[in-house]
């Protein structure tokens, strides 16, 4: 797997930036339903399941299991030269699953199910001002 897959910056908006922020400072933070109770993905100022516009930030263990994954063998353009990788589908313990990338290890050591934890990768681009996005380790 490769030691660094292309980064870029993210792109905050008023809605999304303390789930931004937080990425930044290396810790993750989901929105979650006040009425309800759900953690809402992706991040928004209401809630899918219940309609309200009731949420509060609230800090996450940033640990999950893998849902489900490939192993993306020719990857295109920024991604060509960074193959094999894996995209995967992690389930937050808090419920929510996420569209990510497993890094950190070899593809054959992915399995479904899988124990990970929050990684965070910082931009390797400056064309938004940096920043980290969300990408997980095998536990």
């Amino acid at each position: 797997m490769s030691e660094q897959l292309p980064t870029p910056s993210p792109k905050s908006n008023s809605e999304t930036a303390p789930f931004w922020d937080a990425l930044g400072e290396g810790r993750l933070q989901l929105p979650v339903c006040d009425l309800c109770h759900e953690a809402i993905w992706y991040p928004r100022l209401f809630c899918p399941n219940c309609g309200s516009e009731d949420v509060s930030w609230v800090a996450s263990p940033a640990r999950g299991t893998v849902y489900s994954f490939t192993v993306v063998e020719r990857g295109q353009g920024r991604w060509a030269d960074h193959a094999p990788y894996v995209l995967a589908y992690v389930e937050l313990e808090e419920g929510p699953r996420i569209l990510t990338n497993i890094v950190g290890g070899a593809p054959d050591d992915v399995s479904i199910g899988a124990a990970v934890h929050a990684h965070f990768d910082h931009a390797s681009d400056d064309e938004n001002g940096g920043g980290a996005i969300l990408r997980f380790v095998l536990s």
